[in-house]
């Protein structure tokens, strides 16, 4: 049973419930709403606080609304140039945009990957829309690209100007920076330099080479081997001719962590002077973690599969890393387990909950898992708080 006075003048039990998506079952939300549910079958008077979370990935705007934010719509280009209505989130002049919302491979036709040329131009005009709107702060979250473009398309949609040989834009994508002779940032939108960038991603990679980007990142985007060579030539490349304009920051960019998260957008976020914060560390600032962690005597974190990319930056681990630090015991809820005991308490987890557990076939879980994790809540409720 979880220690119900973490402070000596509370007794009453208050469970924080600050999990992920499940992805491809259930949003961050849902999952919180399945959790609620399941405990209160057991104690129906419990006190449940349910701050859905996200680490910058596909889901931070919602997250983000979820936590009280307005939701913000704008129609941008998507990765292979059609409309769509793209969402960023505002409150008290901070908004938080995700790329995946312009860039994703969300938006891309069923089936269809264009690694070459897909382009992030409708992320900067999210970028753009934020700042239009009197954002002060924004946090940038990157995860779940199409792309790999070095933000090359978010820069352009900013102001700036990538033209070769002949003087003429060179064509959207990775693929088209090999083209590149000359670029132009003095038409950059100068708001820019008056507002707060922060690049929030879960991913420390540079730009090019062995780690970066391309080789990577760019099969998950239906890159071959060609393929991958190709960007990688491309956007050191790109590097390289932005020196004249940005100066030797330009090749330091590229070598510093979070430059190749999302196909090297972080790189584009970083020559416009974005601060590289871990995704999940910035979005728990934002979405107040900090007070509700303190309301609580027992954290319910998650994510669709736990295992060692959770480790590494991922939502539960940043959850349970700051419940740790307050003494707070911290339990989690997962459609897939694929980490022993002993690495999921050295990320301060006590136990994990897993739906393969009751309904081993991937797909039925994946399709049940509403109910399923309603059903875990209440053995978490058995265990923990009764």
């Amino acid at each position: 049973m979880a220690d119900a006075a973490v402070s000596g003048t509370r007794t009453t039990q208050r469970v924080l419930v600050a999990a992920d998506k499940f992805k491809g079952s259930l949003t961050a939300v849902e999952v919180a709403e399945r959790v609620t549910a399941g405990l209160r079958r057991v104690l129906a008077d419990l006190e449940v606080e349910a701050l859905p979370v996200a680490d910058g990935g596909d889901g931070t705007v919602a997250a983000a609304v979820a936590a009280g934010f307005e939701r913000r719509e704008v129609r941008v280009a998507g990765p292979v140039g059609g409309e769509v209505t793209a969402a960023f989130a505002l409150r008290d002049g901070t908004a938080v945009v995700e790329m995946a919302e312009a860039s994703g491979l969300q938006r891309l036709p069923a089936g269809v990957f264009a690694p070459l040329t897909a382009s992030t131009y409708g992320s900067g005009e999210l970028l753009r829309a934020a700042l239009d709107a009197g954002a002060r702060t924004i946090v940038f979250g990157v995860g779940g690209s199409a792309t790999t473009d070095g933000g090359a398309g978010m820069l352009s949609a900013l102001g700036a100007r990538f033209l070769d040989a002949d003087g003429e834009p060179v064509p959207p994508g990775g693929g088209g920076l090999a083209a590149l002779a000359t670029a132009d940032l003095s038409g950059l939108d100068p708001r820019l330099t008056e507002v707060e960038l922060v690049l929030a991603s879960d991913v420390d990679n540079p730009l090019t080479g062995p780690k970066g980007a391309p080789a990577v990142y760019g099969p998950q985007k239906g890159a071959s081997p060609d393929d991958v060579a190709v960007l990688d030539t491309a956007l050191a490349h790109f590097a390289k001719v932005l020196e004249g304009p940005a100066g030797p920051k330009a090749a330091e960019y590229a070598a510093s962590p979070g430059a190749g998260a999302a196909g090297g957008i972080g790189y584009g976020a970083l020559l416009l002077g974005a601060r590289f914060r871990p995704g999940i560390e910035v979005m728990l600032d934002v979405l107040g973690f900090a007070p509700a962690l303190a309301r609580a005597t027992l954290v319910i974190t998650g994510e669709g599969s736990l295992d060692e990319q959770t480790l590494h930056g991922k939502a539960p681990a940043g959850v349970a890393a700051a419940a740790r630090a307050r003494g707070i015991e911290v339990v989690a809820v997962c459609g897939r387990l694929a980490l022993p005991p002993e690495a999921l308490g050295h990320a301060g987890i006590r136990r994990a909950y897993a739906l393969s557990a009751l309904e081993p076939d991937p797909a039925k879980s994946m399709a049940q898992a509403g109910p399923l994790l309603e059903r875990v809540a209440e053995s978490i409720a058995r265990d923990f708080l009764t």
